[in-house]
């Protein structure tokens, strides 16, 4: 007798489909910190203190620096935005209030791409920090002290992080013609945490730089581990300018996958 044929109900599908996305979200997580090649590239020129590079960061900290000594004021608004409004930590709360709505909503997998990218990069850009040991501008008579070590830098990584989550997730909401100026927000916020850290003398460019370029990486991979499953479970592939899901408008926005 021919041997009979299992057939999975739709229920046995989608939970294979989120074992695969929970394994693709930590996978993407890891490989984020191995496989970023510019990442790696400007990880080399540091280490190996590459003389443009030296020359580009200590030119443009010594001459940020000397703005900062000569306008008071001017210093205590940069203070004001790195310290309190892009502080890693206004950021990643935002962040983890937005996964507590995602959670009432029951978009489960969305809520777990947003605290898998959060917390790996934090986790990556520590481990980074770690191993590479690079130690912060010094300078006289400085503006500001900040403790640890400088590459890369952990508020250029973290607003890249979290600004791309608040996007992606929150763009489904936001009407089209409000769309471009968020991204606009956005880019924005991200290039003036990194501005700040450099014109206030706790960080080189090429930390700043470092940081955007892994908060990048963490990024573009774990979206596409949530793409794949999207792709898994039968949805219609999402265009970045809709965020990673356009259902989220939906009553229930993960219900009624199919494999």
């Amino acid at each position: 007798m021919p041997a009979r044929t299992q057939v999975r109900s739709p229920q046995d599908r989608r939970q294979e489909a989120d074992r695969r996305f929970g394994a693709r979200l930590l996978g993407s997580a890891a490989a984020a910190a191995i496989t970023a090649v510019p990442f790696g590239l400007l990880l080399v020129l540091v280490e190996g203190q590459w003389q443009p590079l030296r020359r580009l960061d200590t030119g443009a900290a010594r001459r940020l620096h000397e703005i900062a000594l000569g306008h008071p004021a001017w210093t205590s608004a940069l203070r004001f935005l790195s310290d309190r409004v892009w502080d890693p930590v206004t950021l990643r709360t935002a962040v983890a209030l937005l996964t507590l709505w995602l959670l009432y909503r029951r978009a489960w997998r969305l809520a777990a791409w947003s605290t898998v990218t959060a917390v790996a990069g934090g986790c990556i850009g520590l481990l980074v920090k770690t191993v590479v040991e690079r130690a912060r501008p010094s300078l006289e008579d400085p503006v500001v002290r900040a403790p640890g070590f400088s590459f890369p830098s952990g508020h250029a990584m973290t607003a890249t992080t979290s600004f791309a989550i608040l996007l992606l997730v929150l763009l489904p909401m936001v009407p089209r013609s409000w769309r471009a100026p968020c991204w606009g927000a956005a880019v924005f916020s991200v290039v003036g945490v990194g501005f700040t850290r450099v014109a206030l003398g706790v960080h080189w460019f090429s930390d700043v730089l470092g940081g955007w370029l892994l908060g990048l990486a963490v990024v573009a991979l774990t979206a596409w581990a949530f793409e794949a499953w999207r792709a898994d479970t039968g949805r219609r592939p999402a265009d970045v300018t809709e965020g990673l899901e356009p259902e989220l408008t939906d009553e229930r926005p993960e219900a009624g996958t199919s494999v």
